[in-house]
């Protein structure tokens, strides 16, 4: 029988990367993303699910998760990949904007996780959060996508000690910038757009890259997975000099 992932924001460039290194490895994947996201990507190939949902709304997440626990009763792997960026100093948001990122990034991940808590603890499986540089260390202009993320790391973090015991592992991604959506940030007002799209980014690399970066460490049975040489070294600085860091980061980002 071949392994099931869930892979939410399974439309984006990281997921659809996910996606094909999955089915090329014999998976099945079931994709959720929003309607006119899925509507997007082409015919699915043999072994895709696709199931569109708004991480926002409660209700239809957890009807969402039932549906796959009934169809898939044993998970193997969920990436929590959805979510958003905003861009933008903070006397420049609104508070309605930041709560919106926090129910994207965070409550968006945290609703899937507990819809699908028994089936991937049926299956022994593996919850995989996607976060970034943002969620162990500062970033210029991202006050609200940074306490996201730090949010998302509290959060998986600390699941990881209550799920052991069910033979389930967490595994946390720090991607530095992957280039998802290049030119393609299509921010509104509020500075919330695509992921993946900044124009201040550095040390880039594909989704494709970062999906195989992240598959790799996790099947080597890593738990905190650093993506790209601009997220390990931020990592090491960070933990030895967070004022180091900042300067650094400041250095490189701030115009």
């Amino acid at each position: 029988m071949s392994r099931v992932a869930v892979i939410t924001g399974g439309a984006g460039g990281l997921g659809q990367a996910f996606a094909r290194q999955l089915l090329g490895d014999g998976w099945r994947v079931v994709l959720i993303d929003l309607p006119r996201a899925l509507a997007g990507l082409e015919d699915d190939a043999e072994g895709v699910e696709r199931i569109a949902c708004d991480l926002t709304d409660e209700a239809a997440v957890a009807s969402v998760c039932a549906e796959i626990s009934v169809r898939h009763p044993a998970l193997d792997l969920v990436i929590h990949n959805a979510g958003v960026t905003q861009i933008g100093l903070f006397d420049e948001t609104t508070l309605a904007s930041q709560r919106l990122v926090m129910e994207i990034n965070y409550f968006g991940s945290m609703r899937m996780a507990a819809g699908l808590l028994d089936a991937v603890r049926k299956g022994r499986g593996t919850h995989l959060a996607i976060s970034s540089v943002a969620g162990f260390a500062p970033l210029y202009k991202r006050t609200a996508y940074a306490a996201s993320k730090h949010a998302l790391n509290g959060f998986f973090s600390s699941l990881a000690s209550e799920e052991a015991q069910h033979g389930v592992s967490v595994v946390i991604a720090a991607p530095s910038f992957v280039a998802t959506n290049p030119g393609r940030l299509d921010a509104g007002e509020d500075g919330i757009g695509r992921p993946g799209a900044a124009t201040d980014g550095f040390d880039e690399m594909t989704p494709e890259q970062a999906a195989g970066i992240i598959l790799a460490g996790w099947r080597r049975g890593k738990r905190f997975i650093p993506v790209g040489r601009v997220a390990s070294l931020g990592w090491r600085i960070n933990r030895l000099s967070p004022r180091l860091y900042s300067w650094l980061m400041m250095r490189k980002i701030r115009p």
